[in-house]
């Protein structure tokens, strides 16, 4: 697609929330000589009293760059998109990471929608991540040089479209103090301010009270059985609980129990030590690839089974519809369906797909028990 650009500098897109990340990505890009437009995507949240103090605060940020800043009302989308898809995962005994569907679906896309209406070649965020360009190639997407900040596992589903026109300032950048220092440096507002650690659309609440105004039905209590099938006691609803979960059962026991899988369908919860926990194979759905394309039908790689853990060497079989059949040579502890596992090659993310609920049962349960179906 051809981009016309209306600067001797060019242009690019930033999208700043009120956070310090995606200020000092913006007053990089200006050191770098570019000509920066900030986008500030107004979400839904479950407070709207929490919706002004981010835009506000980006205009702040704005102000003191000299740059203009753009706000985009994406409040209904953002809820149909993100927010009720999180909610239905949740009613149905799923764990839904729902950043890494919002960024390509629709932060991503909304720069790109901001990027082509101003002209722009570029967009860029303050992710903790790294572009790698080939001349004749796909655009690669790389682990950031911080391996305590890097997020490549939240944007793994980003297609060619996105990276071949992304900038990622701070992907090489190996500390957060030195990105404060960026912002202290600009005299930015956002210098000091803590990084978030909630849900963007919950503000400081618990995403259980949304589940409830949802869905209230999947908040009915039922039975927790361990692996021999025996009662030990009920639940209080299982889009409560998640998986590899140890205290706020309610449950008495000679050792350490956790929650081995939630089975929506009886409404009941299966728990069991945690040497149960362990998988060593899983199946993929909803497959992509940020080349555009898998290596090859079967393949070796990395594997990152939630957004913080080791990444640890996999098998990939591509399956039929999309699927792919996963092979980990060390197991691994709560593999919860709905949570993606994303693969890499090197410092390359090759793609990934959300954990299915299909894998196979940890320990045994007699035939002749209720729970034998489970």
């Amino acid at each position: 697609m051809s981009i016309l650009i209306k600067s001797d500098k060019p242009l690019v897109v930033v999208g700043m929330s009120s956070g310090v990340d995606s200020s000092a990505a913006a007053a990089l890009l200006l050191e770098a000589g570019y000509e920066v437009h900030g986008l500030t995507l107004r979400t839904w949240r479950v407070s709207t009293a929490d919706d002004a103090p981010v835009i506000d605060q980006a205009g702040a940020v704005a102000a003191v760059l000299g740059i203009p800043l753009h706000v985009t009302d994406a409040r209904e989308r953002f809820y149909h998109d993100v927010v009720v898809p999180f909610a239905d995962a949740y009613a149905r005994g799923l764990t839904p990471n729902p950043c890494v569907m919002c960024n390509p679906t629709l932060k991503f896309a909304a720069l790109l929608d901001a990027a082509d209406c101003l002209g722009a070649a570029w967009i860029a965020t303050g992710h903790y991540a790294r572009i790698e360009r080939a001349p004749d190639g796909p655009t690669h997407l790389l682990r950031a040089c911080n391996p305590h900040k890097d997020q490549s596992y939240a944007l793994y589903r980003l297609t060619q479209t996105h990276l071949s026109r992304l900038l990622l300032p701070l992907g090489t950048v190996e500390s957060k103090e030195a990105v404060r220092d960026i912002a202290r440096r600009h005299g930015l507002p956002s210098a000091e301010r803590e990084d978030s650690q909630d849900l963007c659309f919950m503000g400081r609440g618990d995403y259980r009270a949304l589940l409830t105004a949802l869905h209230a039905e999947a908040f009915r209590p039922g039975p927790i059985y361990n692996e021999a099938g025996e009662q030990l006691g009920e639940h209080r609803g299982l889009p409560g609980y998640t998986i590899g979960q140890r205290s706020g059962m309610g449950i008495a026991a000679r050792e350490r129990l956790y929650v081995l899988r939630k089975d929506a369908a009886r409404n009941t919860l299966i728990v069991g030590p945690r040497a149960a926990l362990l998988r060593d194979t899983c199946t993929l759905e909803a497959m992509t690839f940020t080349a555009g394309a898998p290596p090859t039908r079967e393949f070796a790689a990395r594997g990152r089974v939630r957004y913080r853990a080791p990444r640890v060497p996999v098998e990939v079989t591509l399956l039929p519809g999309n699927r792919a059949r996963v092979s980990l040579r060390e197991p691994q502890a709560g593999l919860a369906p709905g949570q993606s596992l994303v693969l890499y090659a090197g410092e390359r993310v090759l793609g990934g797909g959300i954990i299915c609920a299909d894998q196979e049962r940890a320990g045994t349960v007699p035939e002749d028990a209720d729970t034998a179906l489970f």
